[in-house]
């Protein structure tokens, strides 16, 4: 991997106490690079902010026409969900609709990231199950996809047809061969691509509008499924949520694990993939909210884009004694 820049630092009073460095691409429609910073060729496992591309398959097989899912379960299959209750009876209930439980899931339970529903079980004195896992919409998404090739319950394994799926996709969408994968948190394989390559994955997303393929047409609806309900993506509080909700044009966010995010641009045909080397979601969160005010999807003013672009921070007593900023440059550069 390249060397990464310096894309965030972390003030404490007149101190630059921390910095966070990384890589980050953006693409036009062609897959070629507008901007990048660090090193486009680095080689990354995008985690979750790969989930439109693993959810392709269920599109483009036809299972997601043949048991009528609704742009809303869509979002949710695009999902890093909260575990809130909108999101844990949507899967329960998008499961019962294709006759399976909580059981044929193979994504490991989750405590709910939900505060309220998080305490609420607590003093019930109820355990957390695998549908509050912030993954049981993809794994719901690859179920119906399963059990419309006919295949075999551990949709999970590299080999199965589902994950072949998901590869094929993978590959044709960032254009690239994948080296390999890794095993997610939810315990599906993750394949890695280049920044380049996710970027490219993601302005071609950002086109799929504009094309009459079968592979675009699917595109084109989670796309607009995510972007019609952010609420189903992530959820209330988080920052793909809040960010899509205050952008100025459409635009689908999708966060992932050990600092990763993409941005798709449906108006511009562009993408976005960037990668915190330190793998920290204070910086991830920060820069790509800075490249978005660059490219003006996002006012700077704007509260909900200040919680995120440059979150005060505070101590114990509740002052205020520092923040996390973008590099001088990131944000104002002047657009790409």
């Amino acid at each position: 991997m390249g060397s990464p820049d310096t894309l965030v630092e972390v003030w404490r009073g007149p101190f630059a106490e921390s910095v966070h460095s990384g890589h980050a691409v953006i693409c036009d429609g062609t897959g070629q690079i507008v901007q990048a910073w660090g090193d486009p060729a680095a080689v990354v496992l995008p985690r979750s902010s790969s989930k439109m591309i693993q959810a392709l398959p269920l599109l483009t097989s036809g299972a997601a026409d043949a048991v009528g899912l609704d742009r809303r379960r869509l979002a949710l299959a695009c999902a890093s969900h909260q575990g809130a209750t909108i999101h844990v009876e949507a899967v329960a209930d998008w499961l019962a609709e294709i006759g399976m439980g909580e059981d044929a899931l193979r994504c490991g339970p989750q405590v709910s990231r939900d505060d309220d529903l998080r305490d609420a079980m607590i003093r019930a004195n109820e355990a957390p199950c695998q549908l509050h896992n912030n993954c049981s919409g993809k794994h719901a998404g690859f179920l119906t996809l399963a059990r419309h090739l006919g295949a075999g319950p551990e949709y999970i394994e590299p080999d199965h047809p589902v994950q072949r799926a998901a590869l094929e996709a993978f590959e044709m969408t960032t254009g690239e061969t994948s080296p390999g994968f890794g095993i997610d948190g939810c315990s599906a394989p993750n394949f890695a691509a280049t920044m380049q390559g996710m970027a490219r994955a993601m302005a071609w997303f950002a086109g799929a509008n504009t094309r009459s393929d079968t592979a675009s047409q699917a595109a084109a609806r989670l796309v607009e499924a995510m972007m019609l309900h952010p609420e189903m993506v992530a959820g209330e509080g988080r920052a793909c949520t809040r960010l899509m909700r205050a952008a100025s044009e459409p635009v689908a966010l999708k966060t992932g694990a050990e600092g990763y995010f993409v941005a798709i641009l449906p108006r511009r045909g562009m993408g976005i993939a960037l990668k915190i080397a330190d793998g920290a979601t204070r910086a991830s969160e920060c820069a790509i909210s800075a490249i978005l005010v660059r490219l003006g999807v996002l006012d700077p003013a704007n509260p909900e884009v200040q919680a995120f672009l440059n979150p005060p921070e505070t101590n114990r007593r509740g002052i205020v004694v520092g923040d996390i900023r973008p590099v001088s440059g990131l944000a104002d550069g002047g657009g790409v």
